[in-house]
């Protein structure tokens, strides 16, 4: 079975916690005249679905704790996710530069990529994950591109890492780096120790919704 590691995501040109070692969209004309969605960008750890098998950003990514619940969701779904097809999101699992008091759930999942290595459109994506009971990131902004919008959008940089744009339509894996950026807070990461060598804090869940959570 192929395991596809997911790719890095360029930043957008005003996107103030871009590095030197980040790759940077620097020409936003593949998004001119285009239906985008804009989520946010939740601070966990990539991890991707199958339905037999699950990872992290590494694809030969060894044992964590923090990574315990996620193979839990794997092993309770994964019958349910087409041979070849998967499922992208983030573990929210672990604590990291973010605390999160009240998830609906510990795993967003945000792509939804077919046995041609095609991601699905933003709607069909959506009611995919709907049927599997998983839950999306918030969306912040759904319409036609708009610079001057996306860049207007406000958010609470002590709670919330940044924001992802992405084609509503579906794409390639072969166009990833013309159809997905991102905006992530300057200095995001704030702790002194990496969150994969502290001891493992588990966010928060909210009361109200706990089903794919706890």
């Amino acid at each position: 079975m192929v395991r596809i590691k997911y790719p890095r995501t360029p930043h957008l040109p005003w996107s103030p916690g871009a590095t030197d070692d980040d790759i940077h969209q620097g020409n936003l004309s593949c998004f001119a005249n285009k239906q985008v969605v804009v989520t946010e960008k939740m601070d966990g750890e990539n991890t991707t679905l199958y339905n037999d098998f699950v990872h992290a950003r590494s694809i030969d990514s060894r044992f964590h704790p923090s990574r315990t619940w996620v193979k839990a969701l794997q092993a309770e779904l994964g019958y349910k996710i087409p041979q070849g097809w998967r499922i992208c999101g983030e573990n929210l699992y672990a604590r990291h530069s973010i605390s999160y008091e009240s998830l609906s759930s510990y795993f967003m999942a945000f792509s939804l990529w077919n046995e041609n290595n095609e991601c699905l459109s933003w709607q069909d994506s959506k009611q995919f994950f709907a049927q599997l009971g998983l839950l999306t990131p918030k969306e912040l902004y759904v319409g036609l591109w708009c610079e001057k919008t996306i860049k207007n959008i406000v958010l609470d940089t002590q709670y919330q890492e940044g924001y992802v744009v992405r084609l509503a339509d579906g794409f390639h894996y072969s166009q990833f780096k013309k159809s997905v950026a991102k905006w992530v807070r300057s200095n995001h990461v704030i702790t002194d120790k990496h969150w994969m060598h502290a001891d493992v804090i588990p966010n928060g869940l909210s009361t109200k919704n706990t089903k794919k959570g706890g």
